[in-house]
């Protein structure tokens, strides 16, 4: 049984006082960063006695320093060459996330690491493992994928930390993560991070951790007090209309966009770029570097716009997002929790709006359940809330099915008539072709050069970045 924490008497309150390796500390100081959130001010100094952590924390509560500074400062003074901290996270976006976090806490020590994940080539991945870097930060799906070639060792892994413990349960990732702990020492020290802690989760933890300091486990997933949450009713076919209308309005500078499916994601995209919006879109239907492009665009203000699916509601660490909004209302309450955290991020402010159509009162109401409050309702003037939609994001269902079954009558109709001819004679031979001519003179095709830019990496709180997730799509090696 795992039990909570006594309450401090004398509260920590400088990352000086956490007894960090001075490298560490020049990194905090140079990022901007002096005072440590709670989590980390409640679960360093155990981490730093060699304790085993579970904690229940929030997106944006400064989670991932938490758990990285204390192995960062273990392992500054020990040997190169071999893996000794795994991190194992849900998503690809998440896995770089905190890859830059520990490139930018660890700036001032000779700790290394790299991130290993699905959708870039395993080249130099396997070159990480076999020049034993300090920090593995890895997917699941891909590590398991490298675990079955003998260049990949875990045996020398002296910290395992997972990540989002359960966003990785809702994709599916409970058996990999399982197979994963027989490739690592049972004598570690493991430090579990999970935004809510659900059955299967805590009877993970029995299995994984030895007498842990158990940190927020009575507390639910809420939104940080520094976001102002609203609701917008509008008609479904109206969303983009609406969103346009805010946009061109000044309403708000730049947005994260959510929307419930991929093709959504596209079609509001493509709204939004005819309408002179500069905007880009992010889901698990883009490849691995359009994904990187869209984030790095947006971040740098390339783009106003960011529209996405869920894959990205934990794993997005952008310093000074000012707004987010969901297009469409989350099916759990838990994944709005998520979405908004992207913005308001280590202690400051931001807005989150939730377009919401009379089909999706139901979902609103079981989210204002879990927040412990009701969102107070907006409506703009001036907009005209009867109108005809001039766009439509999805095609109608009814159409949707005459479609289907329209295509089946086509397969069914070629299908007889093949038997038919079958039954007539075996069918007729098939004609014979021209020949052509031969071509001479060659053709060539140019392959497309990705362009290079420098940007500006916007810096961060220390471990700022949350989570990130996959749902509607498949799992993310």
């Amino acid at each position: 049984m795992h039990r909570p924490l006594r309450p401090r008497i004398v509260p920590l309150t400088t990352f000086a006082s956490l007894d960090l390796h001075p490298g560490l500390l020049k990194a905090i100081k140079e990022l901007g960063f002096a005072r440590p959130t709670p989590i980390q001010t409640d679960a360093i100094p155990h981490a730093m006695a060699g304790r085993d952590v579970l904690a229940c924390a929030q997106t944006g509560s400064g989670k991932t320093a938490a758990f990285l500074l204390p192995i960062l400062h273990k392992l500054i003074d020990r040997p190169r060459g071999t893996i000794r901290a795994l991190v194992v996270t849900p998503t690809r976006e998440l896995a770089a996330q905190i890859l830059e976090d520990l490139e930018d806490l660890a700036v001032h020590t000779p700790v290394t690491g790299a991130s290993v994940f699905g959708g870039v080539g395993m080249g130099p991945q396997e070159r990480a493992f076999r020049s034993g870097v300090d920090v593995m930060i890895a997917t699941p799906g891909r590590l398991l994928d490298h675990l079955k070639a003998p260049y990949a060792s875990l045996d020398k892994v002296e910290y395992l930390v997972l990540d989002e413990a359960d966003r990785m349960l809702d994709m599916g990732f409970l058996p990999e993560i399982k197979k994963i702990l027989r490739y690592v020492p049972t004598k570690r020290q493991t430090l579990f991070f999970s935004a809510t802690m659900p059955g299967p989760i805590l009877a993970l933890t029995r299995d994984m951790l030895q007498n842990p300091a158990s940190i927020n486990l009575e507390r639910q997933s809420t939104p940080a007090t520094g976001i102002t949450q609203a609701v917008y009713p509008v008609a479904q076919e109206l969303k983009a209309s609406l969103f346009l209308t805010l946009l061109q309005r000044g309403e708000m500078e730049e947005a994260l966009v959510f929307t419930r499916t991929k093709h959504r994601a596209d079609r509001l995209f493509k709204f939004l770029v005819k309408n002179g919006i500069t905007a880009e879109r992010i889901h698990g239907n883009r490849s691995q570097p359009q994904r990187t492009q869209a984030l790095a665009g947006f971040k740098n203000g390339t783009y106003r716009v960011l529209v996405a699916t869920d894959i990205v509601a934990r794993g997005i660490d952008i310093t000074e997002l000012g707004h987010v909004v969901n297009f469409d209302v989350p099916m759990a309450p838990a994944d709005y929790v998520h979405r908004i955290g992207r913005t308001a991020r280590a202690a400051a402010t931001g807005d989150a709006f939730t377009f919401v159509s009379r089909e999706e009162e139901g979902e609103l109401r079981d989210i204002e359940k879990v927040i412990g409050r009701r969102l107070p309702r907006v409506t703009i003037p001036d907009f005209d809330y009867s109108a005809k939609a001039d766009t439509q994001l999805e095609v109608p269902i009814a159409e949707r099915i005459a479609a289907i079954r329209k295509q089946k009558a086509e397969e069914r109709a070629r299908a007889k008539a093949k038997a038919d001819r079958k039954a007539a004679g075996g069918g007729s031979p098939a004609p014979s072709r021209p020949a052509r001519p031969a071509s001479h003179g060659g053709s060539g095709t140019t392959a497309g050069s990705k362009p290079g830019s420098s940007q500006r990496r916007r810096r961060r709180g220390p471990g700022g970045g949350g989570g990130g997730g996959r749902p509607g799509g498949t799992p993310s090696k």
